[in-house]
């Protein structure tokens, strides 16, 4: 098996972390460089400790400084694996766009530089136009995204860039994941600060609320960080361009949320309904993440996986089910690892 040399940008946060341990388990690894704006410490425990570190903000206002110092760190590499993505400040639009749709044309450029022939990138379901839920689409379905959710518009975004890069640099094969939502025990505390906020308290994620409220009609698809570090690393070797859905096997609805978070207790409600309550919270700062989360998960497809099966013989080892049981422990938990983003919330028990 030919030796390769990776680099991954955005390579401290949860897919980053997942995908350090798939590498540390890859003969044919040489060497690995991490890029990320906050890099874990000096002497960094495992998976960190497998990757040299290198601090870059892809989306600060420097833009020559920052692609120089990114074409430094791929120079020799054999694939980047471009995972660095922002979701907040929600409240900062300019900024999240600079990070994710600027940030990802800087990778781009500095992988162009120094001739790295193959770049892998995190697009997400969050790409895809609205769909019915009752049909699976693949990787055709149009990736227009939902307008009302500033992810999902910047995901569409990173597709059309992608898509012109395609055009104008045949030589750089562009591969594209896109991937359910993505949970490890490990993130816990991330996605309690960056979708929960301090004033709920995390004892209540096991299984306490009083009743689960859910949008009507709606179907979600989640991953479980190792099946989608492993889906990178299935991309990394077989060198294919093009799009990728991957998602665990099972489909999940409000009743399988409910059973988990309220012992069962389900109340759905149009998406319009709950898109205005979350969207007060928003605005009044009692909440982190905006109404467009709502209108995303109500109005993204199903994925159907078959071409990553069959061209990436990528296949998931976890269920949806079982991975959000685990993100909702490990939220209630504080959860966390030695890496910045992922660091545990101060205050949160541990049991």
């Amino acid at each position: 098996m030919a030796k390769v040399r990776v680099v991954i940008t955005g390579a401290s946060g949860n897919v980053g972390t997942a995908l350090l341990r798939a590498l540390g388990d890859a003969p044919e690894l040489t060497s690995v460089v991490g890029v990320a704006r906050r890099i874990p410490r000096r002497t960094p425990p495992p998976p960190y400790d497998l990757a040299s570190w290198v601090s870059v903000d892809v989306g600060a206002d420097n833009g020559p400084v920052a692609v120089s110092t990114l074409a430094d760190a791929m120079a020799g590499s054999d694939a980047v694996v471009h995972l660095a993505w922002a979701i907040q400040p929600n409240h900062d639009r300019e900024r999240l766009w600079r990070t994710n749709v600027l940030g990802t044309a800087r990778v781009l450029e500095a992988a162009r530089a120094v001739g790295v022939g193959h770049v892998v990138v995190a697009s997400s379901v969050g790409a895809y136009s609205a769909s019915r839920k009752d049909v699976a689409r693949d990787e055709s379905w149009p990736t227009g995204g939902i307008e009302s959710s500033e992810y999902s518009v910047d995901k569409a975004a990173l597709e059309r860039l992608l898509d012109a890069h395609e055009q104008r640099h045949p030589e750089v094969l562009v591969t594209r994941l896109r991937p359910a939502l993505i949970f490890q025990r490990a993130a816990g505390s991330e996605i309690l600060r960056y979708f929960v906020g301090p004033a709920v308290p995390p004892a209540i994620f096991r299984g306490h609320f009083p009743v689960w409220p859910w949008p009507s009609g709606t179907r979600i698809q989640a991953l479980h960080a190792d099946d989608v570090a492993a889906a990178y690393m299935a991309a990394v070797r077989a060198r294919v361009g093009g799009a990728f859905n991957v998602a665990a096997d099972d489909v999940l609805e409000g009743s399988d949320l409910a059973r988990l978070l309220a012992g069962g207790r389900l109340r759905e409600a149009p998406a319009a309904v709950l898109h205005g309550a979350v969207a007060a919270a928003w605005n009044a700062r009692l909440v982190p993440v905006s109404a467009g989360w709502v209108d995303m998960a109500a109005g993204s497809p199903i994925m159907d996986t078959a071409r990553a099966r069959e061209i990436l013989g990528w296949t998931p080892r976890r269920s949806a089910y079982d991975t959000i049981a685990e993100i909702l422990a490990g939220m209630a938990d504080g959860a966390g690892t030695e890496s910045p983003p992922l660091r545990a919330r101060r205050g949160t028990s541990r049991r």
